[in-house]
């Protein structure tokens, strides 16, 4: 192999390699066009929501001031729920990053499916594992390569506006208090029976 050949080849390698990291990197948040609009509606007209009882309804659809043909390359949608930065406070597990693959902000999925362009909407039911938070919903539109390439929330740009509330359940069952509260007066009652009892008994022995 002469030395031009050598060069050819090399470069050609290097060509390659730089391409491959190039589609290889890192997305980051902010190269994303904000193409979808997104709306996220508690079915509960007021108050905290609770897990595996209030439901959620959210809807999508491609904004009507995006470019025409802008969701060409989406293959699948997915839509997420996010913590707002509220909840993310002196908690570096729920932190946000702008390079997608570090972000931490979105780690609940609601939904992931085919995309379709005409308008969707679901009827979620908060699930029994979601932490207490304060929320919103954020959708990401993904190509053929599984890569993020636009975005929508149901929120501002400074995750402030139109959140909701999710409170966990924490194990504590009515039941459990049922029957504590048995349990409490059942011991009261046979402590005063067998006082009685006691009593009556002392009195027939001093008859005696």
């Amino acid at each position: 192999m002469n030395i031009h050949t050598l060069l050819f080849v090399s470069l050609l390698i290097f060509s390659l390699t730089e391409s491959s990291r190039g589609r290889n990197k890192d997305r980051l948040f902010t190269e994303l066009q904000n193409s979808i609009e997104v709306t996220a509606k508690p079915v509960k007209d007021s108050g905290v929501l609770e897990g595996g009882k209030d439901m959620v309804t959210i809807t999508w659809k491609l904004k009507s001031s995006t470019k025409v043909d802008m969701d060409a390359a989406f293959k699948t949608i997915q839509i997420k729920l996010c913590y707002a930065p509220i909840s993310q406070v002196d908690r570096p597990w729920r932190k946000s990053d702008n390079k997608l693959s570090k972000d931490n902000s979105c780690p609940h999925e609601i939904v992931s499916k085919p995309y379709d362009m005409t308008p969707q909407s679901l009827d979620w039911t908060v699930e029994l594992d979601i932490p207490s938070g304060t929320y919103f919903v954020r959708a990401y539109g993904i190509d053929g390569d599984g890569h993020e390439v636009a975005y929508g929330q149901s929120t501002d740009e400074g995750r402030t506006t139109n959140l909701f509330s999710v409170q966990a359940i924490s194990g504590h069952h009515v039941a459990l208090d049922i029957a504590s509260i048995f349990l409490s007066v059942f011991s009261v009652v046979s402590v005063f029976v067998i006082f009685v009892m006691e009593k009556r008994k002392t009195k027939v022995e001093q008859r005696r």
